[in-house]
């Protein structure tokens, strides 16, 4: 029986060698490189301009909340009354990111004007209450606190007065406007007024 040949001539890929799948692998990866430049960058045309993804901060810092007034141990003696807070204001004093208050406390008297006491609060992270870290006026002057702000990292406060001692708790007749302010490891104070009021 004779074998027939065939007609064709023989076809390259009958034979495979080496050189082909170099050839073919090489191919492959001119076209994956080819098609990956001419895709569209739409991670890149969603960005803003000007904005860099990787420096740009993911969110604003958060400020500690401002110290309580509840639970403070005051060093005010009020024997069997408690302590009061009359006023409070609230801001960062001396410029460390975290605020402060400011307390006007008296004793629960009942009756007639008890003296304030103007103190300054600080809360540590992880402490359970507030302490006091400044007086700012002290009771034993006899005063009276009717307003107090924070505005522009200063203690603002309208203090009540006396002349002289025999001016009747009552009827205070000095006002003061006076300004505190965190300079130097202190509060500096200063005041604008105190004429007699009456």
């Amino acid at each position: 029986m004779l074998q027939q040949q065939s007609v064709v001539p023989e076809l390259a890929h009958d034979h495979t060698r080496p050189i082909h799948w170099v050839a073919t692998a090489t191919a492959v990866a001119g076209v994956v490189a080819l098609t990956s430049l001419l895709q569209p960058h739409t991670a890149t045309a969603a960005q803003s301009p000007g904005t860099d993804p990787v420096s740009a901060p993911t969110s604003a810092p958060v400020s500690a909340p401002p110290p309580a007034t509840t639970g403070v141990d005051f060093p005010l003696d009020c024997g069997p009354v408690t302590a009061v807070v009359q006023r409070k204001a609230s801001g960062d004093l001396d410029g460390d990111g975290r605020p402060e208050t400011v307390a006007t406390v008296h004793c629960d008297a009942g009756m007639g004007t008890p003296p304030d006491a103007l103190y300054v609060l600080v809360q540590a992270a992880g402490d359970q209450h507030a302490r006091v870290v400044a007086t700012l006026v002290e009771p034993k002057t006899r005063s009276t606190v009717s307003s107090l702000t924070i505005t522009d990292a200063a203690i603002h406060a309208t203090v009540l007065g006396y002349s002289s001692p025999e001016i009747p708790s009552c009827c205070p007749d000095v006002t003061e406007s006076v300004k505190w302010q965190w300079k130097n490891g202190a509060f500096i104070r200063s005041t604008s007024a105190g004429a007699p009021g009456n």
